[in-house]
């Protein structure tokens, strides 16, 4: 699960970070709602940590803006407000689950793991056409045959299974699957990819990974997952 924590707190941001990275989250950080908005609008994560109280651009706006760009990433709004007037100014921006500061952690684990069950995220295996992924055991696999991918592989894989009937680019696939701050080129989108389709074609699968002239890659199949 990769999570986008959007707070100008740097210190509260990076303490729900660490939090986050021992639970076995991937975690990037924005402390700013410019940044933050331009961050999620790549629809690369799988929860939005949004903080109300910003700097030129509120959790609020930043809401707003990324629901208009049709993402419909999950969002918890933190804020020092309580008042319900801010709560349900929050949820109709566009916010999934108001959490009031200061919380206790136990209760921020509460409501992310609730948002990500209610948009389908602890789910154990991934399927399109007649191939599964076991997202336990990273283990892919079609009929009695099945294979194990290395890290990068099922991040790919997973990535390309969530996004299925979507192209996408190399610049999402480098973020999502290396980070902001990572030195990976194209060349290593167009490695793993590889891999990726001489794996799918040694157990039979029906999946196909589509190279998009100018644009990217598109996960098809003959049958509609």
């Amino acid at each position: 699960m990769k999570v986008l924590i959007i707070e100008d707190e740097k210190l509260l941001a990076d303490s729900i970070k660490a939090l986050l990275e021992q639970k076995g989250f991937e975690v990037e950080c924005a402390y700013d709602g410019k940044t933050g908005e331009d961050y999620a609008e790549l629809g690369i994560y799988d929860l939005l940590i949004l903080d109300v109280m910003m700097p030129e651009m509120d959790g609020y706006e930043v809401a707003r803006l990324v629901r208009a760009k049709r993402c419909a990433t999950p969002i918890l709004m933190l804020t020092a407000k309580s008042e319900l007037e801010d709560r349900i100014r929050g949820l109709n921006a566009g916010a999934d689950y108001y959490l009031t500061k200061p919380f206790d952690s136990r209760e921020l684990m509460a409501c992310i793991h609730a948002l990500l069950r209610r948009q389908g995220g602890q789910v154990d295996e991934m399927r399109c056409g007649n191939t599964a992924l076991d997202l336990s055991t990273r283990v892919l696999s079609c009929g009695e045959k099945s294979i194990r991918l290395s890290d990068r592989e099922f991040d790919m894989m997973r990535f390309l299974l969530q996004s299925r009937n979507r192209i996408l680019s190399k610049e999402v696939l480098l973020v999502r699957i290396w980070g902001f701050e990572s030195n990976a080129t194209g060349n290593h989108v167009e490695v793993y990819i590889g891999f990726l389709r001489k794996k799918l074609q040694s157990i039979g699968s029906d999946l196909r990974i589509e190279a998009v002239r100018r644009q990217g890659y598109l996960l098809e199949t003959e049958e509609p997952c």
